[in-house]
């Protein structure tokens, strides 16, 4: 009856929103289509951003661009017109465009790929199945700099990076640019004649005014069903898709323990099947390069999840993120086990991560809409080294064994804004280890006109043991309305005890169900004060299955708006009107500890980053009914734009947690927590100097510290409350750092093909021993064996078309 109550109150507190603007009227637009025809080139065309070649004046011409933002729907005024021009041959198809401004106004700031920066900048969206489900996006900006990303409903994926070509010219009049998209860059059919959906966006960045070809109506919540249409395209005949990116890289790491030289040397492959679908391999991998983790004091039940930096697992994954199966850095993670060792026995040596040995993706889409991926890696036998302290004896035992990760996905799209999936991944190890599987059924529905949609899921997982086999499953279900100033949604989970898809993905709490309402009002069109406006209820409960305890209960109001001059201001204020239980923090099956009722308040400030100097702030206030809990924090980063090549952003984020709650340890039968403060700072820097936009330096350096200094002990209650616990006197203080410094130099000498140079050290340093000196604490991290490295890459790109003409000439 109780948990009836809550969502009835729930949803009362958002009908007010969604009674308002029921608008039927959505159902009966008929989205306006620009059609542009394409020109076959019968000359060759130069990408040098001039637009001199005489194809060029045949073209048609695509005008007329709409405003997208901040003022949708408005016209375009003729001193910011822009005119675009097709054309295509066997190669590909190519893009200019010539872009009407006052040149002494042009802001061009030079960046790293896929940074757009204080830059005006011009883009193509392409969707070769005209199916309104995803994009290839490319962008090129006043400074030269290239971005590209796949766009779905999702959201855009920059981790993607294609191989195309493109230049620009400043003008008189403006701009102007030139491209070239190889039919090696995007996806489409094998169809004789292609229909592709096209739009073409453009920004003039100090306005912060953005433009379409096609108009994207703000009222509708689907972008990429708003394109236009592209035709003329025909009877071509792509070259053969095989590209090899064979690679060099030396480390030389140095630290207490010595002096260590590494060699590595592999290749990628790209491989088109056909038109359509794509083979990825990688041989002998290397990702001694990418980005260091920010790891933290992690003093919950749960495992840190940390961002995949390594190319292969970010570039064109969004098929296989269907239904949030996948955690790629499970596959050459840390070992999934740990050696079994008697009370004479210690573990001298643990490998903190097992080697990738290769992994492949084959990904694509038929004609008719049906998306297939396939992804496969292998990881090879690790093995951990364990020392009898008695003996002196060492043996070797294998913490992970021979291991296959594969993940499989079919996706079919329909009606140009649904699509139905079905995913599976599984896990085998070799030996008696344990195996993993789970399968997904996912569906996306939406209306004709793209105001409804309603979206769901079932997914079952297996587990096979050397104790038993484990089952477990989830189910979604979600409706809600997409368009309009009044939106809203509405959505239920129910998550089994024994669901775990730990091996391949990641989860952490199980065996609850749960509502969510969602309830918002936005202007789609600025007024007097501001540009866009958002204020949104959120409401949601979560139930434990065995129980029926609550475990959680938020009652949310958030703001998100922008100025007139572009400066963004947001912030809210939250509730937890109900005691709720945490079944994960007692680490015991069947116990749990209490949580006090909370109000919690935020706010996010965010200046024009057009101006040299900007400012981003946040400050938080969380106040528990419980003692006296509470929790600040305040986060603070300026940052300087000295000129198109040089741009610093710092920034300072410190949090206060005041007689906070924490597990500690098991004594006997008692769970111990602790009543502690915890004190966090953490430091960043971030900087870039360009010397054009193929060369840049990068700096990032961080240093996190952070302390937890128990008060006092408490014993956990089976009512999930606590009694003093005067008797345990264990010292389990923590005092936590980590530094981290990168500096790089990054050549893109040619399309694909780059060297780069990195300089790194790092050092971590966790003690019992509580210094509240920041400096010192800085000063003994870099003093613990500080890890020194320096590494050269060298990747070259090579296509297999002009490879024939290398060894024809």
């Amino acid at each position: 009856m109780k948990n009836a109550v809550l969502f009835i109150f729930i949803i009362l507190n958002t009908t007010f929103l969604s009674g308002q603007e029921i608008n039927n009227e959505l159902e009966k637009i008929a989205i306006r289509k620009k059609i542009l025809n394409a020109r076959l080139s019968s000359s060759a065309v130069t990408i040098d951003g001039k637009l001199q070649e005489t194809a060029w004046e045949q073209a048609e011409i695509a005008s007329g661009f709409i405003t997208y933002q901040p003022d949708n729907g408005s016209l375009v005024s003729p001193e910011k017109r822009t005119e675009v021009r097709v054309l295509y041959d066997d190669d590909g198809i190519y893009i200019g465009a010539m872009l009407y401004d006052d040149p002494a106004k042009i802001v061009k700031e030079i960046t790293e790929r896929d940074k757009f920066g204080t830059s005006d900048f011009f883009g193509i969206f392409i969707n070769g199945y005209n199916d309104g489900q995803q994009d290839f996006r490319f962008f090129v900006t006043t400074a030269g700099t290239q971005l590209d990303c796949i766009a779905t409903a999702g959201g855009e994926d920059y981790t993607w990076d294609g191989i195309w070509h493109s230049s620009v010219s400043i003008t008189d009049f403006g701009w102007t640019v030139e491209m070239k998209i190889p039919y090696a860059a995007i996806r489409f059919s094998e169809q004789k004649d292609q229909i592709w959906g096209v739009n073409f966006f453009r920004e003039i960045r100090r306005d912060r005014q953005k433009y379409t070809w096609n108009h994207i109506d703000n009222k509708i919540g689907a972008t990429i069903t708003q394109a236009g249409i592209l035709k003329g395209i025909a009877n071509i005949k792509p070259p053969t898709r095989l590209f090899l990116i064979p690679y060099s890289s030396v480390y030389l790491n140095h630290n207490d323990d010595g002096t260590k030289t590494e060699f590595k040397a592999g290749m990628d492959i790209k491989y088109g099947l056909s038109d359509s679908f794509t083979l990825d391999a990688i041989l002998v991998p290397d990702f001694g390069q990418t980005a260091f983790d920010n790891v933290i004091l992690n003093l919950g039940p749960f495992e840190q999840e940390f961002n995949e930096n390594r190319p292969f697992f970010t570039e064109g994954t969004d098929l296989f993120n269907k239904g949030k199966l996948l955690y790629s850095r499970r596959i050459g993670g840390e070992p999934s086990t740990t050696p079994t060792t008697t009370e004479d026995e210690e573990v001298t040596h643990f490998p903190g991560r097992v080697n990738l040995l290769n992994a492949l993706k084959l990904s694509g889409r038929t004609s008719k809409g049906l998306g297939i991926g396939v992804m496969n890696a292998i990881t090879e036998k690790t093995e951990a080294t364990v020392r009898n302290t008695v003996t002196g004896a060492t043996r070797t035992e294998v913490v992970e064994p021979l291991t296959n990760y594969n993940i499989l996905v079919l996706d079919q799209r329909f009606r140009k804004n649904s699509s139905v999936s079905l995913v599976n991944t599984s896990v085998l190890r070799n030996g008696n280890f344990r195996d993993a599987n789970v399968s997904a059924v996912l569906f996306d529905l939406n209306t004709k006109a793209n105001t409804y949609n309603l979206a769901g899921n079932a997914k079952y997982s297996h587990l096979n043991t050397a104790e038993k086999p484990q089952n477990g499953y989830t189910t979604y279900l979600n409706f809600s309305k997409t368009s309009g100033k009044y939106r809203f949604s509405a959505n239920t989970t129910y998550i089994s005890k024994d669901y775990d898809i730990n091996d391949m993905g990641i989860i952490f709490e199980t065996n609850y169900h749960n509502f969510y309402v969602n309830g918002n009002y936005r202007i789609l069109n600025p007024n007097t004060t501001f540009n866009s406006f958002k204020i949104s209820t959120i409401n949601y409960i979560e139930i434990q299955n065995t129980t029926g305890r609550l475990q959680e209960a938020t009652f949310e109001l958030t703001l998100d708006s922008d100025s007139k001059k572009n400066h963004y201001i947001g912030g809210g204020l939250g509730l937890s009107p109900f005691e709720t239980y945490d079944f994960y923090q007692p680490r015991r099956e069947g116990r749990f500890v209490y949580n006090p009722r909370y109000f919690s308040t935020w706010l996010d400030i965010s200046s024009n980053y057009n101006y040299p100097f900007a400012l981003d702030a946040n400050i938080y206030l969380d106040l528990f009914d419980q003692d006296k809990r509470h929790t600040y924090g305040i986060r603070l980063s300026p940052r300087y734009r000295f000129n198109d090549k040089l741009t610093l952003v710092y920034a300072i984020d410190w949090t206060r947690q005041n007689d906070d709650k924490g597990w500690v340890d098991f004594d006997e039968d008692a769970i111990i927590f602790a009543n502690r403060n915890r004190n966090t700072i953490e430091n960043t820097i971030v900087g870039k100097f360009s010397l054009n936009n193929k060369m840049t330096f990068n700096l990032k350096a961080r240093y996190y510290w952070s302390y937890a200094e128990n008060l006092n002990f408490l014993s956990l209650t089976n009512d999930g409350h606590f009694t003093p616990n005067p008797g345990y006197n264990e010292d389990k203080n923590s005092n936590f750092k980590i530094w981290n410094f990168d500096l790089s130099y990054s050549w893109w000498f040619a399309p694909g093909s780059q060297l780069s140079v990195l300089y790194r050290n790092n050092a971590i340093h966790n003690e019992k021993h509580l210094n509240k000196n920041i400096i010192d604490n800085l000063d003994n991290t870099l003093s613990n064996n500080l890890n020194n490295t320096f590494s050269i890459s060298f990747r070259y790109y090579i296509d297999y078309n002009n490879a024939k003409k290398w060894f024809k000439t």
